[in-house]
């Protein structure tokens, strides 16, 4: 059991336990013990975040305590490949409020006051490239601590690549007999052995629809699969 100091903004210290975490998300869940009831900051919906809308940040950086940085949300979906990171897909929102050291774990919080990020990295080698986990996947990692004492992610056993005019041309300049499709999935490499495997799919599988619905980017094919009854094996990490 791993056990942490709790410090709030009027300076009480309370004792907390790590009841959960995710290495993956960098997400944990602390629980600490208060004898009166203590302030609580409203979730809001990442999902309704936008481009430009004005967000502010508030931590440690450095040591240097109840800090807000104040900027704005500069893309509501950048993907993990994007920063090259491997492993899991994960999607971060960015913004350019100031996040140093000491901002990880603090909240990215709109103009209503609600949380709609926690606040997790920035570009060392750059200025105003900050990242947060949006807060509508928080709120499901929590829900699988709550009911399974972990996250349980989904696993197909296979690799894709949303084509576009560009990886298509580069594509076609390889192999002329490339399918001529302006959309869909490729599927590079597959697993042996794996749900995916035994569904039938193989390296250069172009998808452009399943289950009778259209495919265009990964985000689209995984909600398809995932819902879908028709990937025997189909299984849950």
């Amino acid at each position: 059991m791993l056990m942490v100091d709790v410090t709030l903004q009027d300076g009480r210290t309370f004792e907390g336990v790590v009841v959960n975490a995710d290495l993956q998300s960098d997400i944990a869940l602390v629980k600490i013990k208060s004898k009166t009831p203590l302030p609580t900051a409203k979730l809001g919906f990442s999902s309704k975040l936008r481009p430009g809308d004005w967000v502010i940040v508030v931590g440690c950086p450095l040591s240097l305590q109840n800090t807000i940085t104040a900027g704005i949300v500069s893309c509501v979906d950048r993907k993990s490949s994007d920063l090259g990171l491997g492993g899991t897909r994960r999607e971060y929102l960015q913004t350019d409020c100031a996040i140093n050291a000491g901002n990880s774990g603090g909240p990215l919080v709109n103009l209503d006051g609600e949380v709609i990020g926690v606040n997790i990295m920035k570009v060392l080698a750059a200025d105003g490239l900050e990242f947060s986990v949006p807060i509508d996947s928080v709120s499901k990692i929590t829900k699988h601590f709550k009911k399974s004492g972990r996250v349980i992610r989904p696993w197909l056993g296979l690799k894709m690549i949303e084509l576009n005019k560009m990886i298509m041309a580069q594509l076609k300049e390889r192999d002329p007999l490339f399918p001529d499709v302006e959309k869909g999935i490729l599927v590079p490499t597959v697993i042996s052995g794996s749900p995916a495997d035994r569904a039938g799919f193989k390296p250069g599988d172009v998808v452009v629809r399943f289950d009778g619905k259209p495919v265009e980017t990964i985000k689209e094919a995984c909600i398809i699969i995932f819902h879908s009854s028709k990937l025997p094996g189909f299984s849950r990490r």
